[in-house]
């Protein structure tokens, strides 16, 4: 016959790991990653891979991010700084104004239709957003 004290360790085994298993699962779901509202991807705890989306628009910010500090700081204004892979890369003001918008200040590439993405750049070469 199964003593008392048996069963209670028992018992007391099964609670520790469904205890341990809820808290693993419950762990889980913060392991993965989100856009801010830039529309930049960033972590959400610590997930154990990164997406190829990720990876890729990580190679765009570094290219765009490379494309302004190549370009002449006088007399900056609302311009296109060029492409990255399938991203233009304009630089606006921010916050943003008419002037953002007037064909002129955008890339050729968007305004023909060529690409579709952007890369919205401020004047001192921060990313204010990520479209596409």
């Amino acid at each position: 016959m199964v003593s008392n004290k048996i069963i209670l360790i028992i018992g007391i085994s099964i609670c520790i790991l469904i205890i341990l298993y809820i808290f693993i699962y419950l762990r889980a779901e913060e392991n993965y990653w989100i856009q801010d509202s830039k529309g930049v991807w960033i972590k959400h705890g610590s997930p154990l891979k990164t997406p190829e989306e990720v990876l890729t628009q990580q190679r765009i910010i570094i290219c765009a991010k490379d494309l302004y500090s190549k370009f002449p700081k006088e007399n900056i204004s609302s311009q296109c700084l060029g492409s990255c892979d399938n991203y233009a890369v304009d630089l606006v003001n921010n916050p943003k104004i008419e002037e953002d918008s007037f064909e002129k200040n955008l890339c050729e590439s968007i305004v023909r239709g060529q690409l579709t993405r952007v890369i919205e750049m401020d004047k001192e070469g921060n990313i204010i957003t990520i479209i596409g």
